[in-house]
């Protein structure tokens, strides 16, 4: 799966790359204060290894024109350790949890653009987990805090009705909460911090 996915994630980047005169156009007038998006992580969908069952809605409001407000709505199963790196260990055999677990996640975040279309952001992802023996039967309920910091850049088309933002993440979790011990076992070995891409979309309107 992360071949698959970090292939999706440079050819998309390269193909932003041959967009970027894009940002040196002359300022559209029209001022779009808010958007909805999503992510193009959900391709990741599509791996028949570990499928996420990946949803993410994201809905920002622009209060100035460098200063962006974000309620992001996220829901996927993950069944193996979310601190394991990509490399050899990723979607490793004999590495999963004996299980998976369920997460609905509620998220806010709060975006700086600096200069062009460079931003830094931040979010706070609010994880509610289910999490599920290997038969599918409940064996738990967990909350987990994770705290996500982006460094990116946004590409405009269409007159700055559509953007597209490739980004390098990482997500570190601080606090995590009743994990079933089985599950505890498996990922005590890999870090609390996890660095991935950020290839967020979206309408502005």
């Amino acid at each position: 799966m992360q071949k698959k996915l970090l292939q999706i994630v440079l050819a998309l980047v390269l193909a932003s790359g041959l967009q970027a005169h894009a940002q040196n156009a002359p300022k559209d007038s029209t001022y779009r204060r808010y958007y909805i998006g999503s992510s193009f992580l959900m391709l990741g969908n599509f791996s028949k290894v570990n499928n996420p069952e990946y949803i993410q809605l994201n809905v920002g409001y622009r209060i100035t024109p460098k200063d962006v407000v974000s309620f992001e709505f996220k829901r996927s199963i993950y069944s193996w350790p979310i601190g394991i790196p990509f490399g050899p260990s990723f979607d490793g055999p004999g590495l999963n949890y004996p299980g998976h677990a369920r997460i609905l996640a509620p998220t806010i975040g709060y975006q700086r653009f600096w200069w062009k279309g460079v931003y830094t952001s931040v979010y706070a992802l609010n994880a509610f987990e289910k999490y599920m023996d290997e038969n599918k039967k409940k064996i738990g309920n967990g909350y987990t805090l994770y705290v996500n910091f982006h460094a990116g850049y946004q590409f405009k088309f269409f007159k700055n009705c559509l953007f597209f933002e490739p980004a390098i993440g990482c997500s570190y979790w601080p606090v995590r909460t009743n994990v079933p011990e089985s599950f505890k076992a498996v990922e005590a070995r890999w870090p609390n911090y996890f660095i991935q891409p950020g290839l967020h979309f979206g309408v502005n309107f």
